[in-house]
């Protein structure tokens, strides 16, 4: 049976921090393409963050690059996402999603399994 669980969400000051953590589990982790997405109320799941197989490469959104940062600990079948100077606009549910297409996908309707999502809030 597939799983992913997230974990460390919560709620936060603007330009405070917050890593969040996805565990597989019942996957050939390492040959997954694992991602993160987003969604605030009334809008569509937006793309966050992509790690392809094996951990080769990593690809932000724009609305992201140089304020989140993907690991990936392929020993323990975990992504973590560290997540700093956050801001309001971060607010929403983060869903963890994996897919065995190796590129960068950053589509949702190309990912395979997802988590049941954790809500981080950013207040100003």
């Amino acid at each position: 049976q597939v799983q992913l669980v997230e974990s460390g969400g919560g709620l936060v000051e603007a330009g405070g921090s917050l890593r969040l953590s996805c565990a597989a589990s019942g996957l050939m982790f390492s040959r997954l393409s694992m991602g993160w997405f987003r969604q605030a109320p009334g809008t569509e799941r937006e793309f966050v963050v992509v790690n392809t197989w094996f951990g080769r490469s990593t690809y932000y959104a724009d609305s992201v690059e140089g304020r989140f940062t993907l690991s990936r600990d392929n020993a323990n079948d975990t992504v973590y996402l560290q997540m700093n100077s956050l801001k309001p606009e971060d607010t929403a549910v983060y869903y963890c999603a994996a897919t065995r297409t190796p590129g960068a996908v950053s589509t949702s309707n190309a990912y395979d399994y997802w988590g049941q999502g954790t809500q981080v809030t950013v207040s100003s």
